[in-house]
This record gives structure tokens, sequence and C-alpha cells, in this order.
């Protein structure tokens, strides 16, 4: 087969993989986009990673050993044929237990591209025990290329919905304000948009201040794999990998920044791409 006809058959079953396609504008208007269109901004990549949440390792009455198992075979497989810088684990990994955290580690470090990980609700240990098991702390930044990831915490060991540490959170805005862009990454949503969500108008004051943060990246509300605006940055919800509630599928969302600045993102079903925006 020629290589005119690899590309021709890579588009065509890129494109039969999309069920929805949308371009959300920086004025949080939401317009069609063609798969043809996606597909070829897809050649422009400057960063591309997975946002995952919500397994709940050790939920009674759930497959849950079986859904993490399938969450980080189907995101290696992804790396596989679409290079991933890094990927996160955005909340909840367990479900209560404190001594099932280093056994959804050994779990999750079978992913075979760099991961961070932050607390939810439902990971019910200390700061000190989960600094012991993943050797971060429960706030923790770091950067790749010229973008900065930012992953705060927004729990603690009884499992309450809280805001981040925004004193911590406004000293990384301010060190990253000069990157080209800033990921935020946070369990628990920070406004009354979904039913879990918490009102906490200080993050959104803090927030609106840097107008470099290209996206913020909730868990926690398994039934949400859509987006929220506010002051136009984007609020990602990305379902649930584990869990008896929440959207029919279980999945992950991608993320690909790409190099004129738009940034291209959708969900995967583990293996099929739906609900795919463009900022």
């Amino acid at each position: 087969m020629s290589k005119n006809q690899l590309d021709q058959n890579s588009r065509r079953s890129f494109i039969k993989s999309i069920s929805i396609g949308a371009a959300v504008l920086l004025t949080g208007k939401i317009v069609p986009l063609s798969a043809k269109d996606i597909f070829l901004q897809r050649k422009n990549v400057a960063l591309r990673f997975v946002v995952a949440s919500d397994s709940h390792y050790g939920q009674p009455k759930t497959l849950y050993d079986e859904m993490l198992n399938s969450l980080i075979s189907s995101v290696n497989d992804f790396h596989q044929t679409s290079p991933l810088n890094f990927c996160v684990i955005n909340g909840d990994i367990i479900h209560n237990e404190k001594p099932l955290l280093s056994v959804a580690k050994e779990k999750i470090e079978k992913l075979t591209m760099p991961f961070y990980v932050t607390r939810g609700n439902h990971d019910m240990v200390s700061e000190e025990h989960w600094i012991d098991v993943w050797n971060t702390p429960l706030n923790h930044h770091t950067t790749i290329n010229n973008y900065a990831i930012v992953l705060g915490d927004t729990s603690n060991e009884k499992g309450e919905y809280l805001s981040p540490d925004l004193k911590w959170l406004a000293e990384k805005l301010e060190e990253y304000k000069k990157k080209k862009a800033i990921l935020l990454f946070l369990h628990i949503p920070q406004a009354k948009w979904t039913a879990n969500g918490i009102d906490n108008p200080a993050f959104f004051e803090l927030i609106k201040k840097y107008r470099n943060i290209k996206a913020v990246f909730h868990g926690h509300e398994h039934d949400q794999d859509g987006v929220k605006m506010n002051d136009n940055i984007p609020y990602f919800f990305d379902a649930h990998i584990g869990g008896n509630w929440g959207t029919t599928y279980k999945g992950f969302r991608v993320v690909e920044l790409l190099n004129d600045g738009s940034m291209l993102t959708y969900m995967m079903n583990p293996i099929q791409k739906i609900n795919e925006i463009t900022i």
C-alpha cells in the first residue's frame, strides 16, 4: 500500500471515529468544526497530554481492578500512535481506603509516559501518606518546554470539598506568567456549575489576572465530559475512569496544544474520539 493510500485510510478512520465536532472560540461561542479541519490541525501539535479522573479503585460492587487496568492499557496504546508528553490522573484515584493508594500506584506506574496525580475527596489519606506514596507534594508544579503544569489539592483526609491553597496558587501563577501557557488541574470544580462543585469567587478573581492560563481541568463530576467557560477560560471535565455512576462510557480526555496557539481536545471512549472541540 502506498503512503498516499495509508494517509487516506488514516484520515477516513479518524473522521469516522468522530461523533461530535465543535470549535470553542475565545469569546466562548461554540460553533461546528468539520472533522476534516480537525484532522489537518493535528499535524501541528506542540504538546499532547491525557487527563483522566475518578478511578475509585476499591469501590465495592464495581469492577475497579478491570477499569483501572483498561485505562492504563488504553492510554499506553494511544501513546504508541500519538505520543504523549504526559498524563494526569486528576483525583479520586482510590475509594476511601488508605491501603489501596499504594496498590493503585503500582498499576498507574505502568503508564509508559510521565504522569502526575492530584488528590480527590475520596483519596482520604494524610499529606504525609500522600508524599510517602507518590514522592511529590499535594500541591505540585512543573514545566515542559515553555508550558507550565500546575496541580492543586482540593480536599483533605476527611474528604471535604475545598478551595486550592490560593496563596500557593498565586505564587505559582505569578512565577509562570511569562510562560506560553499555564495548564491548571484541580479535582473539585470551584463553581456551582454542577451538582458537586463549590462556590469560590476568590478563586476566579485570582484566575482572571493571568491571561496565559490556557485551561483548567476538573474531575469529580462523573456525568460531565464537556466544557464550561468563565472569563474566556475553558474549564474541562473528563467524565470518569471507574465508579458506579456517571456517563455511560468510561474514558479519558486528550488535549493537543497546536503550534498556532489553538487547542484541540476530545474524549476517548476509550478508543473512539467523541466531543471534539478546538479553542
